[in-house]
């Protein structure tokens, strides 16, 4: 490597790339091709910098297996800050294994890390954890390891464990006060804005007030009986029942949680339930099935009985209050504002797999929030990408993907 490409390279590491543009603008050598796309990945021009690293990758040849991988590894740092998750994973594995093979400790090392971060992005966080864990942290550059602990941050934050969550937070603060990297810096700052912003709006007796996700955790650690209508489950301790797959009993349970200790009239359920302005007797008979289902769904945590007007909800002794947790801005699909609350730009088959739906239902989901002004999308086809339009205090910890809900 001549001393050209090691400044350069040296300049990139300290996230500076127009001082390593100075020294490589005008070659078109493999490794000068490959560390000018990084350069524009930096600068933010991603079509260009992808570019340039797949010419670095052609120029290399198929015998340079290493530096090959480590083009393949840069282009998938690309592709999930441009949230084009497709395929990214199976190259990062495959670059992971040829470079761990070659001893390149110090890249394989990076390429872990952004398996785990494209793993998070996803809600597969058991596994994004066992891959964080599995890391060699020694090998790790300094940006990566802030890098490191903004996933370790992630993590804790999805699983709503408050703790785990500020002590990686400020880890990863220390380390980017000494790398000294504004763009590191910023994305520190963003993600801590992220966690102390309000995280749920919370309903008792009828009055409504905005938790952090510290007093999300508390709550949900008491032996309140909670109507979770971010993660669609109702709870009370270590006791769990999940509705995700079943909205309408989802939405009487709310509504009972949201009136209690007073009971909830018939009309009232079924206007929220099923929409029905005017009820008939098919719509009062759809009622009484589904109180029947949500009676035996939620026996563990508490009864259901009926009034003369309607039904109230009585928690079993353990509980010593009840609790609705809704997202602080209501909307219909909460879940795909919350992933593009990040401020990326992302593909519909990205947010499809991030939320574990299919491409169809985020495709609705995003033109009825265009049509409302609540996101914008740029480009044609397979270009086309989605953003979130402002929406000031929107919040996205307790809405964003994750595999499993835990207390």
């Amino acid at each position: 490597m001549d001393s050209l490409i090691t400044t350069a390279a040296r300049a990139l590491s300290a996230g500076a790339p127009l001082a390593a543009l100075k020294w490589i603008a005008l070659r078109s050598d493999p490794p000068a091709l490959a560390l000018r796309g990084i350069a524009m990945a930096q600068l933010g021009d991603l079509t260009r910098a992808r570019e340039l690293l797949r010419s670095a990758a052609r120029g290399f040849g198929p015998k340079e297996r290493v530096a090959r991988a480590r083009c393949a590894v840069a282009e998938a740092e690309i592709a999930l800050v441009s949230r084009d998750l497709g395929r990214s994973l199976q190259t990062l594995n495959a670059a992971r294994a040829v470079l761990e093979a070659f001893g390149d400790r110090r890249n394989a090392a990076h390429a872990g890390y952004l398996e785990a971060r494209y793993l998070l992005l996803i809600g597969r966080l058991d596994e994004a954890e066992a891959v964080l864990d599995s890391l060699d942290v020694g090998a790790l550059p300094r940006t990566s390891l802030i890098g490191r602990e903004l996933v370790a941050a992630g993590i804790a934050i999805r699983r709503i464990r408050t703790a785990p969550a500020k002590a990686a937070l400020d880890r990863a603060r220390g380390l980017a006060e000494e790398a000294r990297i504004p763009a590191l810096a910023a994305e520190v700052d963003q993600a801590v804005h992220a966690f102390e912003s309000p995280a749920a709006r919370c309903l008792t007796r009828g009055v409504g007030r905005l938790l952090d996700l510290e007093e999300v955790e508390r709550l949900l650690s008491s032996d309140a009986l909670v109507v979770d209508a971010c993660r669609n489950v109702v709870r009370a301790g270590t006791k769990m029942v999940p509705l995700a797959t079943r909205p309408v009993l989802l939405t009487l349970m709310r509504v009972l949680g949201e009136a209690w200790p007073e009971g909830v009239a018939r009309e009232t359920l079924l206007k929220r339930a099923f929409r029905a302005r005017h009820a008939d007797e098919s719509h009062r008979a759809r009622l009484r099935v589904e109180i029947a289902r949500l009676r035996e769904a939620i026996k563990p945590l508490a009864a259901l009985n009926a009034t003369q007007q309607g039904f109230v909800l009585r928690p079993h002794a353990t509980a010593a209050d009840v609790a609705v947790l809704a997202p602080p801005v209501e909307s219909d699909h909460a879940e795909v504002l919350a992933v593009l609350g990040d401020g990326e730009a992302w593909s519909s088959s990205a947010l499809a797999l991030a939320l574990s739906v299919s491409p169809r239902t985020v495709q609705r989901a995003l033109e009825e929030l265009a049509h409302d002004g609540r996101v914008e999308a740029f480009g044609r086809g397979r270009a086309c990408r989605w953003i979130a339009s402002s929406v000031p205090g929107f919040p996205t910890s307790l809405l964003l993907p994750a595999t499993g809900i835990s207390g």
